[in-house]
């Protein structure tokens, strides 16, 4: 397994629609395995193909995230075909880091989808998981988190973003895995 990098906002590939995938191959299945892998290194909940500059209709979440076991769930060509109730909660996205808003969801949805091995399955999401659900399923139609503030909250949330964008020159985020800091030397050690 690999962790990649993230495309970040302003990266084209993040506003397009994506393609379903036709056959659930071993490159879709080592795609999952890395997406998993760059989700748990960013220590985030959700991760969408796109975010990871692939074109196809794949997306990862694990609400459980520190929680042992972990809860991982891979979504190829999701689709939501029942959503009941609203919540509003705050969301991030690892692709518009250190930028967050309050957003209006659906508080329960069914999802269907297809697993890592092609078999058909439905998942049903409340509350968090259906947030997550929904705010990865809008990364496969090039729908951001910050499309659904109002435009006095969509500009302060862009003027935040400006302020960080410096650091993505190549429009990606580099995630170091978690074992790898773990492993570096304290600067104060030396």
């Amino acid at each position: 397994m690999s962790v990649l990098d993230v495309h970040v906002l302003g990266a084209p590939i993040l506003r397009q629609e994506t393609a379903p995938v036709t056959t659930v191959t071993d490159d879709v299945r080592r795609l999952i395995d890395d997406m998993f892998e760059t989700m748990y290194a960013a220590r985030g909940i959700g991760l969408a193909a796109p975010q990871v500059g692939r074109p196809e209709r794949v997306t990862v979440v694990d609400v459980a995230r520190d929680k042992d076991p972990r809860q991982p769930i891979a979504l190829i060509n999701p689709e939501i075909v029942l959503q009941e109730g609203s919540r509003r909660g705050e969301e991030g996205c690892l692709s518009i880091p250190g930028v967050y808003g309050d957003v209006e969801r659906a508080a329960r949805v069914v999802v269907r989808a297809v697993d890592r091995d092609g078999q058909p399955f439905e998942v049903e999401g409340i509350d968090l998981l259906a947030t997550c659900l929904q705010h990865e399923i809008d990364h496969l139609h090039g729908k951001l988190f910050i499309d659904y503030l109002s435009i006095l909250k969509r500009r302060a949330a862009l003027t935040k973003w400006d302020e960080q964008k410096s650091k993505y020159p190549a429009l990606t985020r580099v995630i170091v895995p978690v074992s790898v800091i773990a492993d570096r030397p304290d600067p104060e050690d030396e």
